[in-house]
């Protein structure tokens, strides 16, 4: 396995930002196309009421979500700077920490959750008439949510170990996985919503799967090791993932909010305007996180070389950085309002019919929708720069403030 040479401490800035930007970028937005191809083809092989199903299961996915963002931030901001001083021991037990309870925390949600799918679809809001196909949707999509927690921890280790671009081949190939197996199980094979949630399932897992076995057998550095479950080594264990979390909880609490916004705007569309309101509003939901993800991959393109940089004492080389993330971003968000503001019927039409009530909705919708782009992409840019020097609580207030 062939690793870029990267020296986050000597090399210029705008060369380190590019060689972690361009594949972070294309990774990010691969996986948003997992779960943006099952909206696609969902939508136009089995209508609107299966897409605002689908919607109605995401809200606890991206909690899951943002559990696994918290962690990865976390460890990888603690990793950077064990490494500046040459500790590496200490940075390996920390990802190995945060992988560990990560995957503590789905299994228990898997447990609660699919106990009753019934009961959960109920309380995220769905009707009668689209409950068959929430349980439909749900065992399998919720089942993802372990494999997709870790490739969001993996991930942040993979690029800090010098593996930028295979982090992005583990984005992009269960991608294109998902959208073959999409295709087949919703139209050849007929299954509907079941098929596009075994499809995310299959993919995720191939992802997971990827980063496990590079943090298992080919990481230069940052490779998993054995946990001891002494008292003592759990009491460690307690005190670093808290640490981590105190450090993440902003990537946490923006996947979290936006959860919560996905199910309070299921609940207030279903009850003023019914199936087609969902409807419209989950094409809206689809599209949002890639504008997160856009955000998020230039604040995790500065992350390795701020963290770095901020343990070694470089100044200069940390604020060089996040100004041209903080370019980077503003040029980004324009381009993207630039989209939904003049070409709404097309992305609309992506999903559903234009003709469609659903799609009328969200067509008009969309420009008003994208009118805050510019400002959430700089938000989390922001964010990124302050979890990246350990200044918590300007992290969490801005992203509190943003919510």
């Amino acid at each position: 396995m062939k690793r870029d040479a990267i020296d986050l401490g000597t090399l210029s800035v705008p060369a380190l930002f590019r060689i972690y930007l361009v594949p972070t970028l294309l990774g990010m937005l691969s996986l948003c196309a997992v779960t943006a191809t099952d909206g696609i083809f969902v939508g136009r092989g089995c209508g609107s009421d299966a897409l605002a199903a689908v919607n109605i299961c995401i809200a606890p996915t991206m909690v899951m979500m943002g559990i696994g963002l918290m962690l990865g931030v976390g460890a990888s901001v603690v990793a950077s700077i064990h490494m500046a001083n040459d500790n590496v021991k200490a940075a390996r037990l920390n990802i190995t920490q945060s992988l560990v309870v990560a995957t503590i925390v789905v299994g228990l949600f898997l447990v609660i959750s699919l106990s009753r799918t019934g009961l959960t679809g109920r309380i995220l809001g769905s009707s009668d008439s689209l409950i068959h196909l929430v349980k439909a949707y749900m065992p399998w999509i919720f089942g993802a949510c372990m494999f997709q927690v870790w490739c969001a921890i993996g991930l942040f280790v993979v690029r800090l170990d010098g593996s930028p671009k295979y982090a992005m081949w583990c984005n992009v190939l269960p991608g294109l996985m998902n959208v073959v197996l999409d295709y087949v199980f919703i139209f050849p094979l007929g299954m509907g919503v079941r098929g596009a949630a075994l499809a995310t399932f299959l993919s995720s897992m191939a992802g997971g799967i990827m980063v496990l076995c590079y943090l298992g057998w080919f990481a230069s550095s940052l490779r998993l090791i054995r946990v001891k479950l002494s008292r003592r080594s759990l009491a460690l264990t307690l005190r670093n993932i808290g640490y981590q979390c105190k450090i993440g909880i902003s990537a946490l609490l923006g996947e979290a909010t936006m959860g919560v916004l996905m199910l309070m705007g299921n609940l207030m569309f279903m009850r003023y305007m019914g199936d087609d309101g969902v409807g419209a509003f989950s094409i809206a939901c689809y599209y949002c996180p890639f504008v997160f993800m856009i955000g998020n991959a230039i604040a995790q393109s500065a992350q390795p070389i701020i963290s770095y940089n901020y343990g070694l004492g470089q100044n200069v080389r940390v604020r060089a950085t996040e100004r041209l993330a903080i370019i980077t971003a503003v040029v980004c968000g324009l381009a993207v309002t630039v989209a939904f503001v003049f070409f709404p019927k097309s992305m609309v039409g992506l999903f559903l019919d234009p003709t469609t009530p659903a799609a009328g909705i969200a067509i008009s919708g969309f420009p008003e929708y994208s009118a805050a782009f510019v400002f959430f992409i700089f938000n989390l840019t922001a964010i990124g720069y302050f979890q990246s020097v350990e200044k918590v609580v300007p992290s969490v207030v801005f992203a509190l403030l943003r919510e």
